[in-house]
């Protein structure tokens, strides 16, 4: 069956391009283009649609106003942002799990983004990738985390910030270490320390963050590198940069 989406972009040329684009792709059908939230209300009413390729900045109601709504859906269509904030600002969709679009329209990024809805429905993932919309148009949701959404091929997970031990970098990835499982989450370290809170992890290493609750203790291995137990059982390399904040926390503990 084809997958049926929805364009909404107020600037027709955004309009244009996308469904221009998205021709492209034979499997995909095109079921409205509407130049406001209030439009798409309309055709999301009237027809069955499955993914929905949203502007953010509109004049009137925003796409975040539309994003809400659809949020509370059990099952929502899936919804690709598109959006003209810098990469900087766009952490908040990866922690979510939701995809999103940079204007101007990359051909190779909505392919990408293409084959992960596509994916998604396929897997019948609409009710996970729900819980991930509620927590990312939440009132709240510029406040820290408390779930990060974890995608992975046709699959979204859902992990408490709270059930993290420790994390380490894997270059664009970071492995999150809960208790008897490790998560692989698109994310840089330095992109996720910054929405963590500082009062619950603590940086020890260019590539790893621990749980304060979780140390240990600290050890010198006698060539002036440094190691930390974690309660666990884990050890984690320690930095020279790190080792005062490491030892502070470790006094006061």
């Amino acid at each position: 069956m084809p997958v049926r989406y929805l364009i909404v972009d107020d600037e027709e040329p955004g309009r244009t391009n996308l469904r221009l684009a998205l021709a492209d792709h034979p499997d995909w059908q095109l079921v409205a283009e509407c130049d406001s939230a209030a439009g798409a209300r309309t055709a999301l009413a009237d027809s069955d649609i499955d993914v929905v390729f949203l502007d953010i900045r509109m004049p009137g109601e925003s796409g975040l106003v539309l994003a809400r709504e659809l949020a509370r859906l059990q099952a929502p269509p899936l919804i690709v942002f598109v959006t003209a904030f810098s990469v900087h600002a766009v952490d908040a969709f990866e922690v979510h799990a939701l995809d999103y679009l940079l204007k101007p329209v990359d051909d190779a990024r909505l392919a990408q983004a293409v084959e992960r809805a596509a994916a998604l429905l396929a897997r019948r993932q609409r009710e996970a990738y729900g819980a991930a919309l509620r927590d990312y148009t939440d009132p709240d949701a510029d406040r820290l985390p408390q779930h990060l959404h974890v995608r992975s091929v046709g699959r979204i997970d859902r992990v408490a910030v709270a059930d993290i031990l420790w994390i380490e970098s894997a270059g664009n990835y970071v492995e999150l270490h809960l208790a008897g499982r490790t998560v692989l989450h698109r994310i840089t370290l330095n992109r996720l320390e910054a929405l963590l809170d500082p009062a619950a992890f603590l940086r020890v290493h260019r590539g790893a963050i621990v749980r304060r609750g979780e140390i240990a203790t600290l050890a010198s291995s006698g060539d002036g590198s440094w190691r930390l137990t974690l309660r666990g059982g884990a050890v984690v390399p320690v930095s020279e940069r790190y080792l005062a904040p490491l030892k502070a926390a470790l006094h006061a503990g």
